[in-house]
């Protein structure tokens, strides 16, 4: 088959479509990357084909990074002055690696590619999605944490109906977000359809959850046809997937150390993140791992001391094993590989999802929540402490990364698709 896989947004977004296109070729296939320029160096290595689609995403730019991550707008400056501006030339370039040079036989859309059911249907191409985080289903009965909202997540246990209640504040909040989507498609002749933002992104046929159980369980009012994976995991560096060498020196130097990490977004609007965690490993006299990034800025400007040490990137799968507390910004792949490694985390969250997603760490007992507003080397000190002495979290970190091993989220999605395939030629 040839299989398109399209989406938009960060590294976090892109990696499980990468792991499932070195399997679907594994396996015979022939994948397409429908993806931002930006990931084409990290991707033609691999021997994976590749489409450049629009917008195209600069990894320098931290003004749009701050945008995108701001607790009360983000989520809406991100898709009405980003993703929406270009929706006509997300379709234009989507369409076109859907039928050029052959026609694709099957696509696998994220939820952020808002042009991409509207391709399917103007096409007939089947189509899977797929979502990374529990928050993408906006269950009313597992309701999510709302960025703008946080107080409410709390009442949800508590009040009968609160699950509802914030599902429906959701879509009144955004009611208005995405016209730019049902213009593109009344000028294509398209009737107006179901709300992009959380029903006409799920496909009809098949929704891949790219997560863990231990992250979220099926709902009643999940889309049809969901199924879980577990998590898809990915994260060489165009195939490296080896440390650097001055951190894999570091590493056999001593004991594990703290690891400080913001992702592949976040880290462009860290802020004081890594001038603040290393005072804080400092003053618990802890050997700690700062990854900040190409953002030179982000380089604490005091003299860090020999038990500190600086990367700009490291693959993940060969470092969390080796450290002893993962302080992280709370996005589902940095969380997927912590829970993976089975070591205990502090999520400082910025938006989107990640409210969410520690809100469900801190549930499983594998974490402690502080929020950036909070986040001071004294405070950091207190957090970091409670996950040391209490050996609670080590050891629950250890069960859940059993069960996280067991899943084999990359061959479960290929055979879902597969059968999809199946189904939809006959």
């Amino acid at each position: 088959m040839r299989i398109v896989l399209s989406n938009i947004g960060t590294f976090g977004d892109i990696n499980p479509l990468i792991a499932i296109a070195l399997e679907l070729k594994r396996r015979g296939h022939q994948p397409v990357m429908a993806v931002p320029a930006v990931y084409g160096p990290k991707i033609v290595p691999l021997g994976l084909e590749f489409h450049p689609i629009r917008p195209d995403l600069d990894p320098h730019n931290t003004l749009l990074a701050e945008m995108v991550y701001d607790v009360r707008k983000g989520t809406e400056r991100g898709l009405r002055e980003f993703l929406f501006p270009a929706l006509r030339e997300t379709y234009a370039d989507l369409t076109a690696a859907v039928t050029t040079p052959a026609r694709a036989d099957l696509m696998l859309l994220g939820e952020l590619n808002y042009a991409g059911p509207i391709v399917a249907e103007m096409t007939g191409i089947p189509w899977a999605s797929y979502v990374l985080a529990p928050l993408s289903f906006f269950s009313a009965y597992d309701p999510p944490v709302l960025p703008m909202y946080p107080r409410l997540a709390r009442a949800d246990k508590a009040v009968p109906g609160m699950g509802r209640v914030i599902r429906r504040l959701a879509r009144f909040v955004s009611r208005r977000w995405p016209q730019p989507v049902y213009d593109l498609r009344r000028e294509l002749g398209l009737e107006r359809g179901p709300n992009p933002l959380f029903d006409a992104k799920h496909s009809p046929g098949l929704v891949l959850a790219l997560f863990s159980r231990v992250l979220g369980q099926e709902q009643p009012d999940w889309p049809p046809n969901t199924r879980i994976t577990g998590f898809c995991f990915y994260d060489a560096d165009a195939g490296n997937a080896a440390l650097p060498e001055h951190l894999e020196k570091f590493l056999l130097a001593g004991p594990p150390p703290l690891v400080f990490t913001l992702g592949s977004a976040a880290v462009l609007a860290a802020g004081k993140f890594y001038e603040f965690g290393a005072k804080a490993a400092e003053r618990l006299g802890l050997r700690a791992v700062l990854l900040i990034g190409s953002d030179d800025r982000n380089r604490p400007r005091h003299k860090l001391p020999s038990t500190i040490c600086v990367a700009e990137y490291a693959p993940y799968s060969a470092l969390f094993s080796r450290a002893s507390i993962i302080i992280h910004q709370g996005g589902v792949g940095t969380t997927a590989q912590c829970l993976r490694a089975g070591k205990p985390m502090l999520i400082m969250p910025y938006s989107h999802d990640q409210p969410d997603n520690a809100r469900r760490m801190r549930r499983l007992k594998v974490a402690r929540i502080l929020q950036r507003t909070y986040f001071t080397p004294l405070r950091v000190v207190r957090k970091l402490r409670l996950l040391l002495e209490n050996p609670l979290y080590a050891r629950r970190a250890q069960q859940v990364a059993l069960r996280v091993r067991t899943e084999d989220g990359v061959a479960t999605a290929c055979n879902a698709l597969e059968e999809l395939a199946k189904r939809s030629k006959s």
